[in-house]
């Protein structure tokens, strides 16, 4: 099965037409080695950059959605209108460089246990995700 064929699953999967554009959009995140953080701005900017298709902001933010609602990515929040995504689903923690805005892994055995002493009524933890925000020292 090549990556295409891949790609073209994972957009029917998340009740997505296989489009050019989107099937651009697939590789950008999928096929590669690494994790990779983005904002649906940055993402933008860098198909523009990259594709020679043409890929509307609209057909990247629903894209974007539908991966994360089918569990292809991860949303993190850092502020209320910053989120970035993240191709690895697994729960793990990250740094949130703020000189740089880059967003890095880090994994759940360098964060000694997290301990929350307070409950909501009708609710349960589902997972506890830390972001620490570093900055230059100097």
């Amino acid at each position: 099965m090549n990556n295409n064929s891949i790609f073209i699953e994972k957009l029917r999967s998340s009740g997505l037409r296989p489009t050019k554009q989107r099937i651009e959009i697939c590789k950008l995140l999928f096929d590669r080695k690494k994790t990779f953080h983005f904002t649906i701005n940055d993402l933008f900017k860098t198909l523009k950059k990259m594709s020679s298709k043409k890929i509307s902001l609209a057909t990247i933010y629903n894209t974007i959605h539908s991966f994360k609602k089918k569990g292809y990515l991860k949303e993190i929040s850092v502020n209320k209108d910053k989120s970035y995504f993240d191709t690895n689903t697994s729960d793990h923690h990250h740094f949130l460089d703020i000189n740089t805005n880059e967003l890095i892994d880090l994994k759940k055995e360098h964060v000694d246990k997290v301990t929350i002493k307070k409950n909501l009524p009708g609710k349960k933890i589902n997972s506890i995700e830390v972001l620490v925000k570093i900055e230059n020292s100097n």
